[in-house]
């Protein structure tokens, strides 16, 4: 091992490391023998990665292919790319996951990026960059919305990324301190973590059987800033914990996860509602947002910071003003209680209720995975080319379970369960 990868480990914990391969591959993904994996991360989380392959391996795997980003390869695009160069994206490389998709390949991602790498760039080419980049992934996009195959995320603690969230620190301190908080949300942080995490699929799956159940018709949220209704999609189905792809096989596809979720009716949500915690977007922390909503849609919106950046998600195409997803998450949630802002929606998202802007999810659909992409949008899912999570949840949230003939049941109240 050389000396700078000494560098790389040497603030974590290789024992929790090695956990969280193996839970990757064994919970996350729950690998099949002869299965292939396509993989992509961060140069810097190669350590990871070096464990996963050993993990998928000794699990049978057929074969491992990773695929690396750089963090100065990209900004050398932003300081010395042409300009027309930021409305291209690499379609072949897409067409190529799509097939390998196609072919049961298994999918992972470990997240790491300084969440503020692009926040000194041109908004403009960062928002076309962006949008070539959603546009040439659609062929791969659609078979992870779709859950055709086994797919997981999992996230690496990388030195830009820990100086963010713990500014004050130095550069090792700052690492050790990430990775403890990445090691604990997912559940590595102990011996058994393979077994923590099949008690933690079971309570979730208690949650999404309650509520399927219920068939609510939609929900109330009512907090400060926020009198909010959500319709509910036709046929609705919730979802939480370990879930069953069309390829059969049932994996976690979040590592940490703490939700629940389903589809709203992308054309009946009404009212306002106001985030809880920053959203942070493309090197952009959007904070304060507050929209509201007719017949589905986002008809005003407006944020105490990063609102360009706002504006130019919602106007990416039809479907970025409605909604995809809504999730409900205890304010008592791990992540929430470590006080900490990740800069990272993997693990944001499960600190507070959220909602995502944008396409929604098949699987979240009673036999979603035969529904046709018409009969989905009949039923009221949205398609866009963005799925973009933001936090509404606080210890003030009371949300009410509503029923087609207007009955309510408590669902959330004071941010806690009901």
């Amino acid at each position: 091992m050389t000396l700078h990868e000494r560098k790389i480990v040497a603030p974590i914990d290789p024992v929790k490391l090695d956990r969280l391969a193996e839970v990757a591959i064994k919970i996350g993904l729950r690998l099949q023998p002869g299965q292939d994996l396509l993989l992509t991360a961060p140069t810097v989380a190669l350590p990871l990665v070096r464990m996963i392959a050993e993990h998928a391996y000794k699990a049978g795997a057929g074969l491992v292919t990773p695929f690396f980003s750089d963090e100065e390869i990209t900004l050398s695009r932003y300081r010395f790319g042409s300009n027309e160069s930021f409305d291209r994206a690499a379609g072949w490389l897409y067409e190529g996951m799509s097939k390998a998709f196609a072919g049961n390949t298994a999918r992972l991602a470990i997240v790491g990026d300084n969440p503020m790498l692009l926040s000194g760039q041109d908004p403009a080419k960062v928002a076309r960059a962006s949008k070539a980049n959603s546009i040439a992934y659609q062929p791969a996009l659609e078979k992870i919305v779709g859950f055709d195959v086994n797919w997981n995320i999992i996230a690496y603690p990388s030195a830009p990324w820990a100086k963010q969230v713990f500014p004050g620190d130095s550069e090792d301190t700052a690492v050790t301190k990430l990775a403890d908080a990445i090691f604990a949300a997912s559940r590595v942080d102990k011996e058994g973590a393979v077994a923590a995490w099949e008690n933690h699929n079971a309570r979730l799956r208690e949650r999404t059987e309650w509520l399927n159940g219920q068939r609510f018709s939609s929900l109330h949220y009512n907090g400060p800033g926020t009198d909010l209704t959500i319709g509910l999609a036709d046929g609705h189905e919730w979802q939480g914990g370990a879930s069953t792809a069309k390829n059969g096989i049932t994996c976690n596809a979040n590592i940490p996860t703490e939700e629940v979720f389903t589809t709203p009716h992308a054309r009946r949500v009404s009212g306002h509602v106001v985030s809880s915690k920053p959203l942070s977007y493309q090197g952009t922390l959007v904070d304060n947002i507050a929209v509201r909503f007719e017949e589905g849609r986002i008809v005003e919106s407006r944020a105490s910071r990063g609102g360009e950046v706002l504006n130019k998600v919602l106007d990416t195409d039809d479907g970025a003003r409605r909604l995809g997803e809504v999730a409900l998450v205890p304010h008592s949630s791990p992540i929430s209680k470590s006080g900490l802002l990740f800069f990272n929606t993997l693990f944001d998202e499960n600190a507070a209720c959220h909602i995502a802007l944008g396409q929604c999810y098949s699987k979240c659909f009673v036999d979603g995975g035969k529904l046709t992409p018409e009969q989905i949008a009949s039923q009221g899912g949205n398609k866009s080319l963005i799925h973009i999570d933001w936090m509404i949840g606080s210890d003030q949230t009371d949300i009410d379970g509503v029923y087609a003939d207007g009955r309510r049941v408590p669902v959330f109240r004071g941010g806690e369960w009901a």
